[in-house]
């Protein structure tokens, strides 16, 4: 009935990096049996007359899109306060030494 066995499921326990049990790959394997026998299911409906979906929602983006603004503080005043500078760089003390 389904793909999943044993030695598939161990399979994909070590691309999981995943040690199971004997008594965890038993419960897995009937799980899994479980899950693929919904798609099997779901494989079995007609869908010849449903429109294709392209995102599961009619939502739009409400964010405003990227536009080119003026800083509300302007850089030559803000550099000028600064404390420290060299060859036209911000100088801030060292965080590693």
């Amino acid at each position: 009935m389904s793909d999943i066995n044993k030695k598939s499921l161990k399979h994909l326990a070590d691309l999981a990096h995943l040690e199971l049990t004997e008594k965890e790959e038993e419960k897995f394997l009937k799980e899994l049996e479980s899950i693929l026998g919904h798609f099997a299911e779901l494989e079995s409906l007609d869908t010849s007359n449903v429109a294709p979906m392209t995102g599961g929602t009619s939502a739009k983006n409400v964010l405003r899109g990227d536009a080119d603004h003026q800083s509300s503080l302007a850089a030559a005043p803000v550099a000028d306060a600064f404390p420290d500078k060299e060859k036209g760089y911000l100088k801030t003390p060292a965080v590693f030494e």
